[in-house]
């Protein structure tokens, strides 16, 4: 044996030892070329594996292309995949985080990239995992190109794993949405969420688990399932949504209630000289809101500011079209609710009340 290949064996060997297992890095890569593929649309110029993603884009279609990209976590509802011991939705978050915000800025989602590090490479796990970022992609009709799947011990417990995502998007530069157009009199179409989505599960955590001392496995009557299983609820993909209204109607702004919750996402949208008026109880929370609001002691201030309350995404309309956006979104199944109006910021306003 040379001495060459004497060190490869070595060094492959003690690398395994450390923690870090290639052989098995390249077996996963090979066990998801078929999942990943699956998202591909015909602009996808290279396949899984490759050094770098490539994606021929069209721009045909646009006068002033322009890219819009976002990237985002999932935070600590990766917590609940953990004590559940499920991972195949957890990807449907990641893409839903970074998704909905650029479709708010009125783009189009292209492709998306992940990074997925382990304390210890499980693939199976793993599969879980990237099936559930490929389900997400199928929904936003974006394509996974690529990513990076790291094995780091000693950074990450060997049953635990973190997540982050990347999505570019396209638009017109005509269609780009910052809420410049948005004046005194226009209104609010709240559109429901499917749950808690990804922002908050410190706090749901530390009330469910630590406080309460409640087991994911716990069914709770007051919300007609598992907690675990409420918790686990994927975010909401809004394409569809987005897609439609802004075809048949003059939508002024779009807000993703995401991380700050109603208090600090509205005014990202509304011109310095307006102020969002919202009414509370224009919308039915779901029943995990009231339970994570009783059981925690937590004010309704707080409730407006760290989760959606029932609401996932926001249309701000002239107010003629309420009526019709409302049927169109019914027609749609969608829950929506008018929930408020744009009004005169006045001097010692907050940017957001709620009446």
């Amino acid at each position: 044996m040379s001495l060459k290949n004497n060190l490869k064996e070595q060094t492959t060997s003690r690398y395994a030892e450390a923690g870090v297992n290639i052989d098995a890095g390249n077996k996963f890569v090979d066990s998801i070329k078929n999942i990943v593929s699956s998202t591909f649309s015909p602009y996808v110029m290279t396949d899984i594996g490759s050094f770098a993603g490539g994606f021929s884009l069209n721009t045909q279609n646009y006068k002033k292309p322009v890219l819009i990209s976002s990237t985002d976590g999932v935070g600590t509802k990766l917590k609940i995949a953990f004590m559940c011991d499920k991972h195949d939705t957890i990807g449907i978050d990641l893409v839903a985080m970074s998704v909905n915000d650029i479709l708010v800025q009125g783009a189009t989602p292209l492709f998306f990239l992940d990074y997925l590090a382990m304390g210890k490479l499980d693939i199976e796990k793993a599969k879980e995992i990237i099936s559930g970022i490929a389900k997400g992609c199928q929904i936003a009709k974006c394509s996974l190109i690529g990513g990076e799947t790291a094995e780091m011990p000693g950074i990450y417990k060997d049953d635990e794993y973190d997540l982050a995502g990347f999505v570019v998007g396209i638009a017109d530069d005509e269609d780009l949405l910052d809420g410049s157009e948005v004046r005194v009199g226009n209104r609010f179409i709240g559109v429901a969420s499917s749950g808690i989505h990804s922002n908050g599960f410190s706090l749901v955590r530390k009330i469910c688990f630590e406080e309460k001392k409640l087991s994911v496995n716990d069914y709770l009557p007051e919300l007609s399932g598992k907690l675990g299983e409420v918790l686990l609820e994927p975010t909401r993909i809004y394409l569809d949504v987005v897609t439609a209204l802004r075809k048949d109607f003059r939508i002024l702004g779009i807000c993703h209630i995401t991380g700050g919750g109603f208090i600090d996402n509205i005014p990202r949208i509304l011109p310095s000289s307006c102020k969002a008026v919202i009414e509370k109880n224009s919308w039915e929370a779901p029943p995990i809101f009231h339970f994570i609001q009783k059981e925690g002691n937590v004010s309704i201030t707080e409730m407006l500011r760290v989760f959606n309350n029932g609401i996932g995404m926001i249309f701000i309309v002239e107010g003629h079209e309420v009526n019709d956006i409302l049927m169109r979104l019914g027609a749609m199944g969608e829950k929506a609710f008018c929930i408020g109006s744009v009004e005169k910021l006045k001097k010692n306003d907050k940017p957001v009340v709620f009446i």
